[in-house]
């Protein structure tokens, strides 16, 4: 099931440039689709991370984390400023289910990523995985 329609233009472009991204698993173009303090809130967080540079990081490791990563459905908001993604994914051996929560700005940039994740099982996989890989790389970023 797909609502992309009902997106506004720029925000249809930048959520078909972020589904071709993540089909090359290529995502060195994704600073082009965020706002320079574009948002991500983690599932695994309470604090949310700001900025497109340290967006882009999680985003790039979390795509290699996720074996098997399809989306199922996109559900547009009334407004065409936000999409909702319903995914599938494993980690390890944990299979989770999850949504992508995405909220664009009028020129189509993501302003806000926002990530739900289940089980809780696979969320602890992932959130393992990802604290793994991203320690050193977070540790070597100026403050």
């Amino acid at each position: 099931m797909s609502l992309n329609a009902q997106l506004q233009p720029a925000a249809a472009d930048t959520l078909r440039r972020w589904h071709q991204l993540l089909a090359a698993q290529q995502l060195s173009q994704l600073p082009e689709l965020l706002h320079p303090q574009a948002v991500f809130r983690s599932p695994m967080a309470f604090k949310p991370y700001a900025g497109a540079p340290l967006v882009t990081l999680i985003l790039d490791t979390v795509s290699r984390v996720f074996v098997g990563f399809v989306y199922q459905r996109e559900l547009a908001s009334a407004d065409g400023l936000s999409v909702v993604l319903e995914f599938s994914a494993k980690v390890g051996d944990r299979e989770l289910k999850g949504i992508d929560l995405i909220r664009f700005d009028e020129q189509g940039r993501i302003v806000e990523f926002e990530v739900m994740i289940r089980p809780m099982s696979g969320l602890q996989a992932l959130g393992e995985e990802m604290a793994r890989r991203l320690a050193p790389l977070l540790a070597a970023k100026p403050a």
